[in-house]
């Protein structure tokens, strides 16, 4: 097909230049015109063959993933199939209602190493990009030298002189095969699957500001329902204590209580470690120094509280959203015109070249119109024999592209995976938390039931103990359960691909557009 693409064109070009050819011959004959040099009529036979000649490789087509309808999990806990809200999803963290969250967010965007690295990236793939449309045009050097020489007396006069040279060459590589077309083609599928890592690192640190604030927010919870807990222990130890003194109880009740409350204050340096270990992690996330954050942090503060509605839409809206999905294909599309960068070496290479200068073996002479030189005309190179080596690559580059396919599947599949499961997750934690407040309201009412009654005398210290535990481990599970129905609301919002385009730098992007289309223009 290609080959047969040139050869049309190389006819169509010796039938122009057949009658340039006849044109001359009548100038010349008529005294009217010089004689043009051969290599300026080869010259542009070359040129000629690009017309009309398309790059040798597979054309991308582009792939589209075909999702179910509906999500296969139940809709519950609020969830819906409305329709995604742009806005919403954009800044789906206002939906929580924290002013202070939100401020951690904008300010992780700003100073994040991890998003700082993504951008320069993406600087790096935009320079790629033009190195490889650089190689469409020719190239131009000057230079100039100074050369003392001698002649060997055996071999000739003996004779010494300077010479002296200056001049520009050019040369081009005619990219009649489109070997440099598609690797243009290829830089601009990078350079796209680069934004798309930005974006999908943007959706990330999103994600994780929040979840390490809902994560300190339930320490915090967790350490408040301990300290309480630990002040009725010991009410409840010095009670015992004293009616061990008045010899109303034994000893067992008072190490019962004892024990008891030990055991509670034994939970708080745990917390208090887990606490700070989330502490320094957002200030890390936010490109800060780890202990930055804890005075803003250090008053206690309510968990934020979900909405009770939640849109997700269906699978469809969720994989356009979804940047890792959209850099999966572009690694593909890229992958795709490597083939045809490695096909065109298999066809010959054809380059012009020229060179104008001034040489003079007189310093003097250097600058006047005898001294001019100049040079130019075609040269074509072609790989005859390299035992399969070009083939081997092709078959290289052809299986790269199934692997880029077979990764763009797997993310579609990974994705759908992610938001079913925490579908499930958000919906399931809210029954669980819904029980375990249930609970915690009886084990409370259990816990002044069975105080009154030992200290009527009419149950012994165990039923008191046993309802004590029972409330403690009730209200920090309850406390935890409801930071996982919030981190859950955040992982189903990150499932589904939001933040991605709500805090990019304006300036940062509109720069980045410039940029494109200058290229583009070039």
């Amino acid at each position: 097909m290609y080959p047969g693409c040139f050869m049309n064109s190389l006819l169509r070009a010796e039938r122009k230049m057949k009658s340039i050819m006849f044109k001359r011959y009548q100038l010349n004959h008529t005294g009217q015109g010089a004689r043009c040099p051969r290599s300026v009529l080869l010259a542009a036979i070359m040129v000629l063959t690009l017309v009309g000649c398309a790059a040798v490789g597979p054309d991308y087509i582009p792939v589209e993933p075909e999702p179910q309808e509906k999500w296969h999990s139940e809709l519950q806990g609020g969830l819906t199939a409305d329709r995604l809200n742009p806005e919403t999803l954009a800044h789906w963290w206002t939906t929580l209602n924290d002013p202070q969250l939100s401020s951690l967010e904008e300010r992780a965007v700003k100073g994040n190493l991890d998003l700082r690295e993504a951008r320069a990236r993406i600087q790096e793939a935009r320079a790629l990009r033009g190195i490889s449309k650089a190689n469409l045009f020719p190239t131009v050097d000057g230079g100039g030298t100074v050369t003392e020489r001698r002649f060997s007396e055996n071999s000739n006069t003996g004779e010494r002189n300077t010479l002296y040279a200056a001049g520009f060459d050019a040369g081009w590589e005619l990219d009649i095969f489109g070997g440099v077309r598609r690797s243009v083609e290829a830089a601009e599928a990078n350079l796209q699957a680069t934004q798309e890592n930005l974006h999908d690192v943007l959706v990330s640190l999103l994600a994780e500001v929040a979840l390490n604030y809902v994560e300190v927010r339930t320490f915090q919870a967790r350490l408040a329902v301990t300290e309480a807990n630990i002040k009725t222990l010991e009410k409840s130890y010095e009670l015992n204590e004293s009616r061990y003194q008045a010899g109303i109880i034994d000893q067992l009740a008072v190490q019962e209580s004892l024990r008891l409350l030990e055991t509670s204050r034994s939970q708080i340096p745990a917390l208090e470690t887990g606490l700070e270990a989330a502490k320094n992690r957002l200030a890390v996330l936010l490109g800060e120094q780890p202990g930055k954050l804890h005075q803003e942090l250090a008053a206690k503060r309510l968990l934020p509280a979900v909405p009770t509605t939640v849109a997700v839409g269906i699978p469809a809206e969720t994989l356009r959203h979804r940047p890792d999905i959209r850099r999966a294909e572009r690694f593909f599309a890229a992958q795709t015109a490597r083939i045809g960068v490695a096909t065109a070496d298999l066809y010959p290479k054809f380059r012009l070249f020229g060179t104008i200068g001034l040489e003079s073996i007189s310093a003097g002479d250097f600058f006047t119109s005898s001294s001019r030189a100049w040079s130019f005309g075609p040269s074509v190179s072609w790989n005859i024999f390299d035992a399969g080596a070009i083939r081997q690559n092709i078959k290289v580059q052809t299986a790269q592209q199934e692997q880029a396919l077979i990764q763009y599947e797997s993310a579609v599949l990974q994705a759908l995976e992610e938001v079913e499961n925490v579908l499930v997750a958000y919906a399931k934690e809210q029954d669980r938390r819904d029980s375990l407040a249930k609970a915690e309201a009886a084990a409370e009412r259990a816990t002044l039931l069975a105080q009154d009654q030992y200290e009527a005398g009419l149950v012994n210290f165990n039923n008191v103990l046993d309802s004590q535990r029972a409330l403690l481990i009730l209200q920090d599970q309850l406390a935890q359960s409801e930071g996982t129905v919030t981190s859950n609301l955040v992982r189903l919002y990150k499932a589904l691909g939001g933040g991605w385009k709500s805090l990019e730098p304006a300036a940062d992007n509109s720069n980045h557009v410039a940029q494109d289309k200058k290229q583009a223009a070039r």
